[in-house]
């Protein structure tokens, strides 16, 4: 019989993606959704969101695991943010207890709840986790704290790796800042074995693709140059600019009232001087995985 999980965000980059693996692994899916779509023979699609526990319900009933990738990356209050990422975790978790055989719980986070003071999103997704983990929960439970993650379907990082591959590239912070990268499908391969796990595996692990160190916007540019045969400037946006732009933009999305991406608090992520992650936790958790794909052989075939 063929195993049942429940993945919540999977219209999403990243969920999307997470489900044709797994459909092409030979896994049963039960996923929610917005709008509504059509079952096929291995996805069992929920009509709902993170707001409807009757729906929730039927997503995680004989469930053997729960994949949480849903949330939020955009809102003009921490209100907006804490509705999806944390109440609707809250929601998740409430009917993930009341099953007979609890379901083994994946969440996925964000390495920005390792600051959880820089901004709305960050401390929203901290919140959510330390919901996950309250031991009165009795769940076996894991959490992964990706960087930044591009791949094919990505509609952040590209238009940075566009601007690069037409001679510049966009800075917002110190040239000397370092963070790391994360290809979607090395994300989905440590997903799958921690599937295929036969023991729980409690932590909270961070993941980037493994170069030593990181990037940095310079190391990036240099990176561009070799596989596109041009030079590519570091172009650095001034502080006082990007802030005065950030806070505009806030008090625009009130008064039209949409969600923003850029916000003071993301302009503190993005001027934070530390997004490398330590993957040798993760590695030694789940031996069987290794990041595998570069930024250097997945850039020209994202563009």
């Amino acid at each position: 019989m063929q195993k049942l999980v429940a993945v919540t965000g999977a219209t999403g980059f990243i969920g999307q993606r997470l489900v044709n693996s797994l459909v092409e692994a030979g896994w049963r899916v039960k996923a929610i959704t917005r709008k509504k779509k059509a079952n096929t023979d291995f996805i069992n699609w929920i009509h709902g969101d993170l707001d409807n526990l009757s729906a929730l319900t039927d997503l995680v009933e004989d469930a053997s695991a729960v994949i949480h990738c849903a949330g939020t990356v955009r809102g003009s209050s921490f209100d907006e943010f804490s509705h999806t990422n944390v109440t609707g975790t809250q929601n998740l978790l409430d009917v993930v207890v009341r099953q007979k055989q609890l379901p083994r719980f994946l969440f996925i986070s964000s390495l920005a709840a390792r600051q959880s003071e820089l901004s709305w999103y960050a401390k929203s997704k901290k919140q959510a986790e330390q919901l996950v983990i309250d031991p009165a929960l009795g769940l076996s439970w894991t959490i992964f704290r990706p960087t930044a993650v591009y791949g094919p379907g990505d509609k952040e990082l590209k238009p940075l790796f566009q601007a690069a591959s037409k001679g510049f590239l966009p800075v917002v912070g110190q040239l000397k800042n370092r963070f790391g990268l994360l290809h979607v499908d090395d994300l989905i391969s440590a997903i799958r074995v921690w599937l295929d796990l036969d023991a729980p595996c409690p932590g909270i692990y961070e993941l980037d693709d493994g170069m030593a160190g990181g990037y940095s916007f310079q190391s990036l540019a240099t990176l561009a140059q070799e596989i596109w045969n041009r030079p590519v400037r570091c172009v650095v946006v001034p502080h006082f600019l990007i802030k005065n732009i950030a806070i505009a933009n806030l008090w625009l999305a009130r008064i039209l009232r949409y969600s923003p991406m850029l916000t003071p608090g993301k302009v503190k992520e993005l001027h934070h001087h530390d997004w490398v992650c330590d993957n040798a936790p993760l590695i030694r958790a789940l031996p069987y995985w290794q990041p595998r794909i570069r930024l250097h052989d997945a850039l020209p075939q994202l563009l």
